[in-house]
């Protein structure tokens, strides 16, 4: 039972589009920008850091409370399934008919749900390599250094649990990758009816 209803916590807080709603706020729609991903990475690259913050914020927010209500309801892997259960709202929202971002910052907050000192680690290699090669390296050395602090940290199931996480990211970025564009008018035109 504690499981079923971390899936509809976890759902439920995912699914809420925090960065559509904060770009929207900003008069920008994610879905015609960029890679049309309605995540806070696009909301970056359109915003800016100063207004794009509260959608980093928000959307790590969703599977930090999942995962700490999840951990409060029966442990570690109760915590575990709302944390992936969040990445699956954000991914495939209620609330924005289906269509989600890559889930990246939901696994950043439910890390932290997760293994809060192997997440401490990690940011603080995120801020360093950011200080030395920017924000886009130190995101991804954060998040990809996850697994190897938790190996310090945690059982080796949970390391493993964080690589089926890691793979659902993975499989996102694999089946979002936008087509290019016709390459010419023709091409784009509907067909006749």
């Amino acid at each position: 039972m504690n499981y079923m209803v971390a899936v509809v916590i976890g759902y439920l807080l995912g699914s809420i589009p925090v960065s559509l709603l904060v770009a929207r706020h900003h008069g920008v729609d994610l879905y015609q920008t960029a890679d049309g991903n309605p995540g806070a990475w696009n909301a970056l690259q359109q915003l800016g850091a100063r207004r794009a913050w509260p959608a980093f914020a928000g959307d790590a927010l969703k599977a930090l409370i999942a995962g700490l209500a999840g951990r409060a309801l029966g442990g570690w892997w109760v915590g575990w399934v709302a944390v992936a259960a969040a990445m699956i709202g954000h991914a495939l929202p209620l609330f924005a008919r289906g269509r989600g971002g890559k889930s990246v910052m939901c696994f950043v907050g439910g890390a932290f749900a997760l293994s809060p000192l192997a997440a401490l680690v990690c940011l603080v290699v995120c801020l360093l390599v950011t200080v030395i090669r920017g924000f886009a390296w130190g995101a991804r050395v954060g998040v990809f250094a996850f697994p190897l602090a938790q190996l310090f940290t945690d059982p080796i199931a949970h390391v493993a649990a964080t690589g089926v996480l890691m793979a659902m990211i993975g499989l996102l970025f694999v089946l979002r990758r936008r087509t290019p564009a016709p390459a010419s008018a023709d091409a784009a035109a509907p067909p006749p009816t």
